[in-house]
């Protein structure tokens, strides 16, 4: 079992920067594909960022260039470096971590890849 905890959000105004974190309770978080998504009021869950044990990163297309996720395997810690926010950012977003062995970050890029999820944090961007 994985607990995952996220922390950073918060309210930022449109241009800001903001780093979410991840902590994993699991020492098996070196080895295990995560990644983040996010759920914005009304709509659907949706892929943000996924990375593998080995570095391999893969983002959703609207996130690519502002976005970076990263990881501390030492400090069983994601990150999401979060730039240049906008007002459709706004969502609260969710920490994954997956039991797959797929080394392709690009194979979890959806919801199901992924067993173990945080409660999630809130993001708010003002314009």
């Amino acid at each position: 079992q994985v607990q995952l905890v996220e922390y950073g959000g918060g309210l930022v105004q449109a241009g800001d920067s903001l780093r979410l974190s991840c902590a994993a309770s699991s020492g098996t978080f070196s080895h295990r594909p995560m990644g983040w998504l996010r759920q914005a009021p009304g709509k659907e869950r949706e892929f943000g960022a996924s990375i593998t044990w080995t570095g391999d990163s893969h983002y959703g297309d609207y996130l690519k260039s502002r976005f970076t996720v990263s990881r501390d395997n030492a400090k069983n810690t994601l990150y999401l470096q979060m730039n240049n926010l906008k007002s459709e950012d706004t969502a609260v977003y969710y920490c994954a971590a997956s039991e797959g062995r797929n080394t392709n970050a690009f194979y979890y890029r959806h919801s199901d890849r992924y067993d173990y999820w945080g409660q999630g944090t809130q993001v708010t961007v003002s314009s």
